[in-house]
């Protein structure tokens, strides 16, 4: 029989067999075809044609025959071996060459692995390359064909120059071959999705739909807040000529930064035949809003063009096209998280890294850039240059504080601590002169960082203000103010201690009211800050970061419809941040603003800000992922997992999500302990959870108040989520981490 690579059974009853040389070839084809666009097709070619060798094993070749039902009579073996096969041979007959190849070649199901034994446990690459040599004597006594075993394949020079940057040519390899693999398995199995993949409008069409969109939100009232967001759009489309490489822009809270930078990602693609924008967003929370206000740009086109890939999306906005492009980004606008984006950058897992190759030639926008983390930034930002220089990435950084991301910053001693990305051409018109246009709000500080308030004194101000957004800095802090304040008079709290959807609902009631002039106050932490367009005359800022206090301005009189200037109030809360990065940015900004004029959200301070913010940083790689990716990289030896283990933009430390029962929450988790974990109902889900850390389930578990269901923690007291705060764990003031959503 022909060796198989899979094999499937029609509705008659007839199996069909995925001839294995066949998939072999066309893994191979579709990999080098994703790989060209770097320079580096005969590499992804190669892997294509061994990365199943090993399924020519005769014991391969029974398990599938039992496994599938082709042949029941077939005694079945246990699962067999084979990736690490075409490894093997790969670094048999290609020597060092092949020794690479053989990280994606043993890692196409499980996972790019370690070279020595590692952290992240599983097998190592060099064990197995020693011990697994049998797997690879079975599948040539099988007698593949000779243009398997050898083909005419001559490996060009990569196209990069540095050991330090394998890693990374090696994961965008890795991400051709595993999506290659993919895509020919699902286009065999014919279960429909590969129906669902491609026909989206180019570029072209999508740049057509927004300048039609555009013409249309100018064409109403006139505003000088309109007609420096078209001022700033125009600099945009001009500048996009550029040749792709490193861009900012820097425009104050309210510039309208979203859609210029959009504007400018249609039209840079189209000039230089770029593939896609992909727009990274720090937040969860309010990745919708973006995500909607692009949506309604392209409203006219079909399919949809854009996708949101994140944790938090809402069923109902995913269709099965959109599910199927999220798997690898196939679309031609991704609205998607840091999380997601930079951790797909640095993982192992053939899932995660499928997407990355569909990230080359492309357009990628950083919102609210300076909200990257400082523990992080090195390998972040060498992620970012690698991008640019080797893959034609264009990389915005869109923000009104720019965090001196170009920097190379050295500790007292000259050491190398952090290597920056070198300058960024600007987007913007200039800078120093949109923030004096745009001067919406008059900025009053505390006399001295000595100078506290007392919660009541605050609540007591607020109460004096008929709409006003008071933002703190800890979850505690918005429910103790919250609870100050006159009830009757439209008193709202904003933190994630409530679910998304609960969120999403109270956003919602704010800009109703704002827009009714209705009486309002809000209680928030700084979830409200980084795009959610939000417009109070009056905002109150506890002290906090230099960028913080200047996104809280940014929901003060956001459209400049006041007769005079909005007010933004900052403020000494009780107690300083807890220690941590937040308090750091704190005691920054008290230097910056103890030495600064009275404009001390002017461009010229940030610089001052980050370097005294930076200064405090113990470690911008503070689970050593470059020293891990790097350190033997001229060798060809790599720790892809032990790396991927290590970087997580956000340490879970023990937390938990929990599912409560707000709103259609309680229905939904009926209807989980009915049906199961279904992919759908876990999409509703997941807008109905709350993060907990480690001590608060476990006690709110012991106390009965939550309850295991198979794998997930349910609330089970009705009492346990405030339909105001949201989920009210007994929590001491100062838990730690606690402190900023």
């Amino acid at each position: 029989m022909t060796a198989a690579a899979h094999v499937r059974q029609l509705a008659s009853g007839e199996f069909v067999v995925h001839a294995l040389e066949d998939h072999l070839l066309s893994v191979a084809r579709l990999a080098g075809e994703f790989a060209g666009i770097f320079d580096a097709g005969s590499w992804a070619e190669l892997s294509g044609i061994w990365h199943d060798l090993g399924k020519y094993q005769a014991t391969f070749q029974k398990y599938i025959a039992s496994a599938s039902g082709l042949d029941r009579h077939i005694e079945a073996p246990g699962r067999v071996k084979h990736a690490i096969a075409g490894a093997i041979h790969a670094a048999a007959a290609r020597g060092s060459h092949g020794q690479l190849l053989a990280y994606l070649i043993a890692g196409h199901h499980a996972g790019l692995p370690d070279w020595h034994p590692g952290e992240a446990g599983g097998a190592a690459l060099s064990q197995e390359l020693r011990d697994e040599r049998s797997t690879l004597a079975q599948a040539i006594a099988a007698g593949p064909p000779p243009g398997i075993l050898a083909p005419a394949i001559t490996l060009t020079r990569p196209g990069i120059h540095r050991a330090e940057d394998l890693h990374f040519w090696l994961r965008m390899l890795f991400s051709c071959l595993v999506d290659a693999d993919f895509l020919d398995t699902e286009e065999f199995m014919a279960d429909g999705r590969a129906e669902l993949r491609g026909a989206y409008p180019e570029v072209p069409a999508l740049g057509a739909a927004f300048s039609r969109h555009m013409a249309s939100q100018f064409a109403l009232a006139d505003t000088p807040v309109k007609r420096l967001r078209g001022e700033i759009l125009a600099s945009c489309l001009e500048r996009a000529a550029l040749p792709p490489g490193l861009f900012c822009l820097t425009v104050p809270t309210g510039g309208g930064k979203t859609l210029a930078s959009l504007g400018f990602a249609l039209q840079h693609a189209q000039r230089h035949g770029l593939r896609r924008i992909i727009y990274v967003i720090p937040y969860t929370s309010i990745i919708e809003q973006t995500a909607d206000v692009f949506r309604g740009v392209f409203a006219d086109l079909q399919p949809m063009p854009v996708i949101e890939h994140h944790s938090n999306l809402e069923a109902a906005k995913e269709t099965a096209r959109s599910r199927t492009a999220c798997e690898n980004w196939d679309a031609p606008i991704v609205v998607t998280t840091n999380v997601q984006f930079f951790e797909s950058l640095y993982a192992a897992r053939p899932s995660r890294c499928r997407k990355l190759h569909n990230i080359a030639n492309s357009v990628v926008i950083l919102d609210e850039a300076q909200l990257l983390p400082p523990e992080h930034l090195a390998p972040i930002l060498d992620a970012l240059r690698q991008l640019t220089e080797h893959y034609r990435v264009s990389v915005v950084l869109s923000t009104a504080t720019q965090p001196e991301l170009h920097k190379t910053r050295s500790d007292a001693f000259g050491r190398l601590q952090l290597q920056g990305l070198g300058a960024a051409r600007e987007l913007a018109p200039d800078p120093a002169r949109l923030y004096q246009q745009l001067q919406r709000v008059r900025l009053t500080l505390p006399e001295s960082p000595q100078q506290r308030c007392s919660w009541p004194d605050i609540a007591a101000e607020l109460a004096e203000h008929e709409r006003v957004l008071c933002i703190v800095n800890r979850r505690d802090d918005a429910a103790l103010l919250w609870g100050l304040l006159p009830q009757r008079e439209g008193a709202l709290h904003l933190s994630a201690r409530m679910c998304g959807a609960h969120r999403a609902e109270v956003i919602a009631t704010i800009r109703r009211r704002l827009a009714a002039k209705e009486p309002l106050r809000v209680v928030s932490t700084q979830l409200v800050e980084a795009g959610v367009d939000l417009d109070f005359p009056v905002v109150y800022r506890a002290m906090a970061g230099l960028d913080s206090i200047a996104q809280a301005a940014g929901r003060c009189n956001r459209e400049g419809r006041l007769p005079q200037q909005g007010r933004v109030v900052v403020f000494n809360p009780p107690k300083p941040s807890p220690s941590g990065l937040l308090l750091k940015a704190e005691q920054a900004a008290e230097v910056v603003l103890a030495t600064s004029s009275c404009e001390s959200l002017a461009p010229q301070h940030f610089a001052a800000y980050f370097d005294h913010f930076y200064s405090g940083v113990n470690s911008y790689d503070k689970e050593r992922v470059l020293d891990l990716l790097q350190k033997d990289a001229a060798r060809g030896q790599i720790q892809f997992r032990s790396a991927a283990q290590g970087f997580r933009l956000i340490a879970d430390e023990g937390q938990c999500q929990v599912l409560v029962s707000w709103g259609e929450g309680r229905e939904l988790i009926e209807l989980l302990k009915q049906i199961g974990p279904k992919r759908e109902l876990m999409r509703k889900l997941q807008r109905h959870t709350v993060s907990l850390y480690e001590y608060q389930w476990k006690r709110l578990l012991a106390s009965g108040d939550l309850a295991w269901h198979q794998d997930f923690l349910i609330q089970t007291s009705d009492t346990l989520y405030d339909p105001a705060l949201g989920l009210l764990p007994e929590i001491p003031d100062y838990a730690p981490a606690s402190l900023v959503l």
